[in-house]
């Protein structure tokens, strides 16, 4: 007796999509933070809309990566071309302030101050007390990533990472000493690496030796811009 087993054609799902936006790739405390920060852009957007049409799109785009537990962009990253860019920027440097350490730690403890002196940052709003959202402009891309402070000791130390998946990986690390002959010393580390994909390889073209020397000089400005305000807070 024999059996005859019959062969189903594949067939291409319609609903492959829905499926794949039901995945949840977001952990739940990224959820909860994606949320607020695209809360925060989306008043933002919604108060100046024709003044800030990407903060609306970033906005909706942040709550429903919160509210859904998926990321587009990371799945979008992990089906791209498999090469990884390495290239990493590592900024070094130091100055000092003609400030006492208090006021120069407020001065950059305040995150949304750092686009006044760092040209490559179109913008940065704070969420949480330690939560932040970060913006910079590439040619064809707006990079917008979360960042997280790891360590801060008041008026003396404040380090900073992007969270994981994010569209740039980036950390950093500001040192707060009273110089020698009066003043704040800063020492100062910041490293940015491209991710991998398009958006990678739009960044990569961004972060050249010119960019290290350009981020060094607008460090430089934060020394100008502070000894110039008397009031940083």
């Amino acid at each position: 007796m024999s059996q005859t087993s019959t062969t189903q054609p594949l067939r291409p799902r319609g609903n492959a999509w829905a499926e794949e936006s039901a995945i949840q790739n977001v952990p739940q405390q990224e959820r909860i933070f994606s949320a607020a920060a695209g809360a925060v852009l989306l008043l933002t957007g919604i108060r100046h809309p024709l003044k800030h049409l990407v903060s609306l799109g970033l906005g909706g785009y942040l709550l429903y990566r919160g509210a859904s537990g998926n990321c587009p962009l990371t799945r979008f990253f992990k089906r791209s071309a498999p090469e990884q860019h390495t290239r990493a920027v590592n900024i070094r440097t130091s100055i000092v302030v003609n400030r006492h350490r208090a006021e120069v730690y407020a001065f950059w403890r305040r995150l949304e101050n750092l686009p006044r002196f760092m040209r490559h940052l179109t913008d940065v709003q704070s969420i949480t007390d330690t939560h932040s959202v970060w913006q910079i402009h590439v040619p064809g891309f707006e990079i917008v990533w979360e960042a997280e402070i790891v360590r801060e000791l008041p008026n003396e130390l404040l380090s900073w990472r992007s969270l994981p998946d994010s569209m740039i990986v980036t950390a950093g690390k500001v040192e707060f000493l009273d110089a020698p002959n009066g003043g704040t010393e800063l020492r100062i580390m910041i490293t940015y690496r491209p991710p991998a994909g398009d958006v990678g390889r739009a960044v990569a073209t961004m972060l050249t030796p010119a960019f290290r020397h350009m981020v060094q000089r607008d460090i430089r400005q934060f020394k100008d811009l502070v000894e110039s305000v008397r009031e940083t807070v």
